[in-house]
């Protein structure tokens, strides 16, 4: 797949709803929030960012991520998800991509940081893949693995 055809594009009024129309498998629908709660979400804690991840222009998944450092001193990725009818093509793995390319413009970008649970293996090989390190560190339920920019 060539990288030019997956773009983030940033959520607004005229494609916020595409994306609350978006569904992962029913076996992940365990492992992460509906596109609507994250945008909810968004409007009190008005730091996060959303964006929709576009496949030829067409929005097929959803990201958001903290615009300020949080734990583990690093900017943190809160969802990430492609439709259950465009997974597997790499779709994830560019724009998590892109988005890291996003976040090392943020000031003092050194590390980013992202949390999943344990048994998310499609989580986890995406990140793997990416070069995110597990250090061990743990929120609760979720795992938090870490790709250092320096």
């Amino acid at each position: 797949m060539e990288q030019n055809k997956v773009s983030l594009t940033e959520l607004d009024a005229s494609n916020w709803y595409e994306c609350c129309q978006l569904n992962v498998s029913k076996e992940q629908e365990a492992f992460i929030e509906s596109n609507a709660i994250s945008i909810a979400q968004s409007k009190f804690e008005t730091t996060l960012r959303l964006y929709g991840i576009s496949l030829n222009e067409k929005i097929v998944g959803f990201l958001m991520f903290n615009t300020v450092k949080e734990e583990l001193d690093g900017y943190w990725i809160y969802r990430i998800m492609v439709d259950k009818n465009y997974q597997g093509k790499g779709i994830a793995k560019l724009a998590v991509q892109l988005l890291i390319s996003k976040i090392a413009e943020l000031p003092d970008a050194n590390k980013v940081i992202v949390g999943y649970h344990p048994d998310n293996q499609a989580a986890h090989h995406l990140y793997t893949s990416i070069g995110f390190v597990d250090n061990g560190d743990r929120f609760g339920k979720e795992m938090a693995v870490i790709k250092n920019l320096e």
